[in-house]
């Protein structure tokens, strides 16, 4: 499994108006310890590039993969080309921000490229792909449409889940109102 994670001072800014930096990075780190541990019994490889958050993740037990990616979605392909050059044939990414995680392990078995979008079908939460598919991340608004859209580029069935402790994720401070 992969997870990216921002450096921690700055994760979650947007919170900045409702929370300390001090509870936004407390927060940052129970949310992503929480889908770490959701992930059980599957290994972890954060991806990050930031030392702090690298050694963090290995307190975990995770595998920390640095990358000098510009962006989400860079860093994501970075990190599912390193699992596919190290043996691994299929990668679940899972977002750092998903506060009630749970069953990441348990996802159903799926040839094609497994979605889990957010509560309101905009952006991606969570996919599952063949480490060896060419496919390409476009995270942010609008990413569920467009990684559907990818799959069926790639001539690859889609599979879309909905379990709710995966399609909540704390973006503004709205959000924190279900944490």
């Amino acid at each position: 499994m992969i997870v990216p994670i921002k450096p921690f001072s700055k994760a979650k800014r947007r919170l900045s108006t409702v929370l300390s930096d001090e509870e936004r990075i407390s927060l940052v780190h129970e949310m992503a310890e929480r889908v770490i541990a959701a992930a059980h019994p599957m290994p972890v490889i954060v991806a990050c590039e930031d030392v702090e958050v690298a050694n963090w993740a290995e307190g975990l037990g995770a595998t920390a993969f640095l990358t000098d990616a510009n962006g989400l979605s860079a860093a994501v392909s970075n990190a599912v080309s390193h699992a596919g050059s190290i043996g691994i044939e299929e990668v679940t990414v899972a977002h750092g921000d998903l506060p009630h995680a749970t069953g990441l392990a348990q996802l159903p078995e799926f040839d094609g490229v497994t979605l889990v979008p957010d509560r309101s079908f905009d952006g991606t939460n969570v996919i599952r792909i063949q480490t060896s598919l060419p496919f390409e991340f476009s995270y942010g608004p609008g990413s569920f449409r467009r990684h559907k859209m990818e799959s069926k580029r790639l001539g690859v069935a889609t599979l879309v889940l909905t379990p709710e402790s995966l399609r909540f994720d704390v973006d503004a401070p709205e959000d924190l109102k279900w944490v």
